[in-house]
């Protein structure tokens, strides 16, 4: 049999799950004994919180607060406050910390309390109407209105007074209460009762809203975005560990048409949204890096914090954030707003927080800590916020960089003609490492696709940071099999494609740089062996990894003024891998065919004879590889190197 504790977790955990109800892991729940309150432990997510995520307060203890008188000054007596709430703690529960709103949880004499902020209800609560809250009466006379105040003590003490006043006058306890600008609270003594109250009130207030957002997908211009995000999530952390998600939606789009019909989203709804997304987001027009820039610091100096929201006249909207889960919260927390602002037109129009209450939580510890809390991204990982985009990826050397790169903490694009295997690459990586994937289809010899490939990457994640040219194809033969046809494919693969992506990756790297000067990046070209000697009767593949050192070189002298470092890393034969060990069209296959190997009657021949050539003894292996593209990414003076990685079959001239 489910006991009280089991129910506050199944109905925390189904409401935090529909986005309908909880925003950004928001809101908080409870359950309550005569003696004890369990509350949601701040900065946890009411979608996944467990029986320990609650927090085990003595009701009595709580009951005190009210019986004790705090200074009038605001500071002193929140944390005074604070001080007599964290001591309400059982013993136990010390390393927890209680939702803002314990103490309002703990007026309702109802066993289980669930306060949200869905933007139905917020469209009512940050209306004209509600401002005399004439709506809400007219919708709910049953509930209880409080009106905007500061949060925290006050707002407790303003609830605790409207409570009382509606008990004394209806001979019965409130469950509903609505809080202006802020959300509202439902209590019952069953959570079966609960659900009842909550779909009663979500379905009046369904009936009554006609107006609603459209966020289905609009056209824009996708190259200009690309443009402005790099230049974003540098100026937000000139390291490079931020994020950018962007958006081009239907209502983000009405929105960001002018300065002028943007201008009502330039102050905050409730107090989620200062959290989240900062108390003004940026209006840009200027779109060049200078501009950018301009407007970003002109914002950060005049408020003091960094805009979180910029909307780009004609483009879109891009979230930012310390980390990708940071960045897309803000995204998330940003179009509840858009949503509240459309729907609030079914009431009246909207009410922003008055600018005092704006002031408070700007500067109010308990919400900063919730934020903190909720947003903490793990740790300590040496790539966490870089992003890199790996060619090939989807199996062999590109997948195994892929894996390794995201293992140290990189958010990765899986770039690959076999999009079916690069989706299932990307979820196994995300699933095992825990970090950001992309899947995307592409043809690095064609330069609309390599152009798409690197737009999706900015438009997903914000820049780019590591770009390795692995994509590669042979096809041996000597001068007499070798035709033209497979010649120039080998070239537009391993040789021209290396240019179109060097080309585009260093577009995004450079707009980087214009702002974060002292910022490096890197262009890594999976070379091969065959790129420092001549290889027979393969001297297509030879002569293209052959130019891929010529380009890198060349490249290198280039970009070095960006910031940019160009290598190569050439790894011996693979002989584990798909590209040799294939039954129908790997080289021990095409080497055995074209006579490559004298006296070779079997495939087994050919490994042989090319284990024979290493004096370690054994082909390369993927951790070879990786550990070479981690001492190119990690060092910060060399460039235009090729990196042999062969056992000594070839080295350093």
């Amino acid at each position: 049999m489910a006991t009280a504790l089991d129910l506050l977790v199944e109905y925390s955990n189904r409401y935090g799950s529909d986005p309908g109800m909880v925003l950004a892991g928001g809101g908080n729940t409870s359950m309550k004994t005569d003696q004890t309150l369990y509350v949601k432990g701040s900065g946890t997510s009411l979608a996944t919180i467990t029986g320990d995520g609650f927090v085990v307060m003595s009701r009595r203890k709580l009951g005190e607060i009210w019986r004790r008188k705090y200074s009038e000054k605001q500071a002193v007596r929140e944390a005074a406050v604070l001080e007599d709430m964290m001591a309400a703690r059982l013993p136990g529960e010390e390393a927890k910390r209680p939702s803002v709103e314990t103490l309002l949880h703990d007026l309702f004499p109802q066993k289980y309390v669930l306060h949200v902020h869905p933007s139905r209800v917020n469209a009512l609560t940050c209306s004209a109407d509600a401002d005399g809250a004439d709506a809400v009466k007219k919708l709910f006379p049953e509930a209880v209105w409080v009106e905007e105040c500061e949060p925290g003590y006050i707002l407790a003490s303003k609830c605790r007074e409207k409570l009382a006043e509606y008990r004394q006058e209806n001979d019965r306890d409130a469950n509903v209460v609505f809080l202006q600008n802020h959300g509202i609270f439902f209590a019952a003594k069953t959570v079966a009762g609960l659900d009842e109250i909550v779909a009663d009130v979500m379905n009046r207030l369904d009936a009554n809203i006609k107006i609603r957002p459209d966020f289905t997908e609009a056209e824009t211009d996708r190259t200009i975005a690309a443009k402005i995000a790099p230049v974003l999530r540098m100026l937000y952390d000139p390291e490079g560990g931020a994020s950018v998600v962007f958006s081009a939606d239907k209502t983000s789009m009405q929105f960001a048409e002018s300065a002028e019909s943007f201008e009502i989203l330039k102050q905050p709804l409730s107090p989620d949204h200062i959290v989240y997304c900062k108390a003004e987001p940026l209006f840009l027009e200027d779109f060049t890096p200078e501009g950018i820039a301009a407007a970003f610091r002109e914002l950060t100096e005049r408020r003091g914090f960094m805009p979180k929201i910029v909307a780009a006249k004609g483009i879109g909207i891009f979230a930012l954030g310390k980390t990708m889960k940071e960045a897309k919260t803000a995204d998330a927390v940003w179009h509840d707003a858009m949503a509240i602002t459309v729907m609030a037109e079914n009431f009246g129009g909207v009410r922003h927080m008055a600018p005092a209450m704006v002031d408070f939580i700007v500067n109010w510890e308990v919400e900063s800590y919730r934020a903190k809390v909720s947003l903490a991204a793990g740790g300590g990982k040496k790539l966490a916020g870089k992003i890199a985009v790996v060619t090939g990826s989807a199996q062999g050397f590109g997948e195994g960089i892929a894996r390794f790169l995201a293992s140290e903490g990189a958010a990765v694009v899986i770039a690959d003609m076999n999009f079916e295997g690069a989706k299932k690459t990307a979820e196994s990586i995300a699933t095992d490492c825990g970090t950001g994937t992309l899947a995307v289809s592409a043809n690095v010899s064609d330069e609309d696709s390599v152009r798409t490939m690197i737009e999706d990457t900015v438009l997903t994640f914000g820049g780019l940071d590591i770009f390795v040219n692995n994509a590669g194809i042979v096809r041996a033969g000597s001068l007499e099999e070798m035709t033209k046809k497979n010649l120039e494919l080998v070239t537009a693969v391993n040789y021209t494609a290396y240019f179109l992506c060097a080309k585009y990756a260093s577009a995004v790297m450079k707009l980087q740089r214009s702002a974060a000067p002292d910022y490096m990046t890197d262009i890594i070209e999976i070379n091969s062996k065959s790129g420092l000697a001549g290889s027979n009767k393969n001297f297509a593949y030879a002569g293209s990894k052959f130019g891929g050192i010529g380009l890198t070189q060349s490249f290198a002298l280039e970009l070095a003024p960006y910031g940019i470092k160009v290598n190569a890393v050439c790894p011996g034969n693979f002989l584990d891998g798909p590209l040799w060990s294939d039954p129908e069209k790997g080289l021990f296959v095409q080497y055995l065919n074209a006579g490559k190997v004298p006296g070779a009657k079997t495939v087994d021949d050919v490994r042989k004879f090319y284990e024979a050539k290493v004096p370690l003894g054994r082909g390369c292996r993927i951790e070879d590889v990786a550990k070479a593209v981690a001492y190119i990414i990690d060092q910060k003076y060399e460039t235009g190197q090729a990196v042999p990685v062969t056992g000594g079959q070839e080295m350093l001239k």
